[in-house]
């Protein structure tokens, strides 16, 4: 073996060892909890993701079906289509925005660990590309376990719309379904990196008994402190010292997408892994 070759087969050594630790990303004093890498192809795993299906909230234009989300070549790929059809539920004396739609014009996916997986505390990683055209709202958030939103606690640790990224925390108010915003909202074109919405990215969110902290490529967006995030409602319960559940989904339009009649479909949501973390 000549010194070249054993200087290069060094080197080569020196940057598996980097890439692998960087895909691992293994943290000092964490120690991962559970996973979703999606290396298998097909549909995702039914034993960490169940579905949401139908229309289902902020008057989004999307109809949600297990069929827009497929595994391939070691990502999730949560994919939005411009389709036209009848709304199955459609009842033309309804008052019902999911009801009164005659028919469906765009399909995406929503998966959620709810009834499957969920966690008290912890740090929570997702690496993704995100597609940032006009009308699109891809998200990773968590909901708690008990209680009616937004008493149950919402922390959307990636949100993206109208050139905008977002990283929040929401608790109860007094006004029942309303609730009390700590949030961000960081305009992309102020990123150093012109190419940023074309590159995948680190979103994490670090939580434990004392306070939330958002970050993305380990800058941090948003931080509250749980002393605040009590409830208002008298109940004195605190949504952030429950589990929550890990949501991913691509929504279109809505309260807040934007118009997506002039951005070319399909779109797609690319996810790398998700991780859980625990101390």
């Amino acid at each position: 073996m000549t010194r070249q070759f054993r200087i290069l087969l060094y080197l080569w050594f020196i940057v598996s060892v980097s890439v692998h630790a960087q895909k691992k990303r293994e943290y000092f004093g964490w120690g991962l909890v559970w996973a979703d890498e999606f290396n298998v192809d097909g549909a995702p795993d039914k034993n960490n993701w169940t579905f949401e299906k139908g229309f289902v909230r902020n008057h989004e234009l999307q109809w949600y079906q297990p069929e827009n989300a497929y595994c391939k070549k070691g990502k999730l790929i949560i994919e939005a289509r411009r389709e036209n059809r009848p709304n199955p539920n459609y009842d033309p004396n309804s008052q019902d925005w999911k009801k009164s739609r005659k028919e469906i014009e765009y399909t995406a996916s929503s998966l959620k660990t709810q009834g499957l997986h969920s966690w008290k505390y912890g740090r929570i990683e997702m690496r993704a590309r995100i597609d940032t055209r006009a009308g699109l709202w891809p998200a990773f958030w968590t909901l708690g376990v008990e209680g009616e939103w937004p008493r149950n606690g919402e922390i959307d640790i990636m949100e993206f719309y109208r050139g905008m990224l977002l990283a929040n925390i929401a608790w109860g108010s007094e006004t029942r379904f309303k609730g009390v915003w700590q949030d961000l909202k960081k305009p992309i074109e102020t990123f150093e990196d012109r190419r940023w919405g074309k590159k995948f990215h680190v979103w994490r969110m670090d939580w434990d008994e004392k306070a939330i902290r958002l970050y993305v490529d380990n800058e941090l967006l948003n931080f509250v402190e749980l002393s605040q995030t009590v409830n208002r409602d008298g109940s004195g319960k605190n949504p952030f010292k429950q589990p929550h559940y890990l949501l991913l989904n691509l929504a279109i339009g809505g309260d807040n997408g934007g118009d997506p009649s002039s951005t070319k479909f399909p779109s797609k949501y690319e996810i790398d892994y998700v991780r859980v973390y625990q101390r």
